[in-house]
């Protein structure tokens, strides 16, 4: 499927461009760079049409040149991790000096919605969510400093951890409670997770909360009938007020945050320099092309 993003530049006369790239992973760290860098990348990825679907997109972007503002979304890159997105989103604004620099949750179909397409041709056609397994506390995918994952936390009682691999579990409704009562327990848990839920079973509340985007995440309480649900967006501190079984190891937000996301947009400058000379290497008439799916992340 690759790593595949759209990118949407709207003109000072209201007109729009769409692009594609192959380096989704990793997306926000070419933003560092600033608007006249950042468009610079652009020549020779211009797509006539074809917009990718909600399920197939892995990030996207929106530059307005007339309103200088900038939308973006990433499923991989440091604004998807915990430790690093409040950084990664202060080095963006410094980078984009006079902009109106905001994060998308519903991916897809908010780029087409700012610039008045239907939104709805990007969404999924089959309604069914493919539901995460829930992970054990030892399993591989809750280690390291930045695993990502799903806690799920109900009452002030019970943790769990879902992959975040699959579909959203917040969009499975109320039926997630059943599948909540046979899955393993994690006691307090303190990873570093990408997106949580809060679930009040008592009162009929949910809060919930994602780094990355969420295709359909303003649709959620229609999944939930006859329930109070809230779109925390990033504020991943309210889940942590409502259900202190979600408590995440200390980090440092601030300066080491800081240096970890510039180190990593220089390696990724340093991977398309790489790719550029194995592009001119290959000739014309190879698939070449930064625009086109790689098999090796440059994020």
């Amino acid at each position: 499927m690759g790593d595949r993003a759209d990118i949407v530049v709207v003109r000072e006369d209201g007109a729009h461009e769409l692009y594609r790239t192959g380096w989704a992973v990793g997306l926000d760290l070419d933003l560092l760079d600033g608007p006249a860098r950042f468009l610079a990348l652009l020549p020779g990825l211009r797509r006539d049409g074809g917009w990718l679907d909600e399920t197939r997109a892995q990030g996207g972007i929106l530059v307005d040149l007339g309103r200088k503002a900038l939308r973006y979304f990433v499923w991989e890159g440091p604004s998807a991790e915990l430790r690093h997105r409040a950084a990664a989103y202060d080095l963006i604004r410094a980078a984009w000096p006079g902009w109106e620099v905001s994060r998308l949750y519903d991916g897809q179909a908010e780029l087409r919605a700012y610039v008045g397409l239907d939104p709805e041709h990007v969404r999924r056609r089959d309604e069914a969510p493919d539901p995460a397994p829930f992970l054990a506390p030892d399993d591989e995918d809750v280690t390291g400093p930045d695993p990502g994952g799903v806690v799920v936390t109900v009452g002030t009682g019970r943790c769990y951890v879902a992959s975040d691999a699959f579909d959203h579990p917040v969009h499975e409704g109320v039926g997630l409670l059943d599948r909540l009562a046979v899955a393993p327990g994690h006691g307090v848990c303190r990873l570093h997770a990408g997106s949580g839920i809060h679930i009040d079973p008592e009162r009929r509340r949910l809060g919930w909360w994602s780094l990355s985007f969420t295709p359909g995440a303003y649709r959620v309480a229609e999944r939930w009938p006859g329930w109070t649900v809230r779109f925390w967006q990033d504020a991943w501190p309210r889940h942590t007020a409502a259900a202190p079984l979600f408590a995440p190891e200390p980090f440092d937000p601030g300066e080491e945050a800081r240096a970890r996301v510039l180190a990593q947009a220089a390696e990724r400058r340093a991977v398309r320099a790489r790719h550029r000379v194995l592009v001119a290497e290959a000739g014309p008439g190879r698939n070449g092309s930064v625009s086109g799916d790689r098999t090796v992340r440059g994020g």
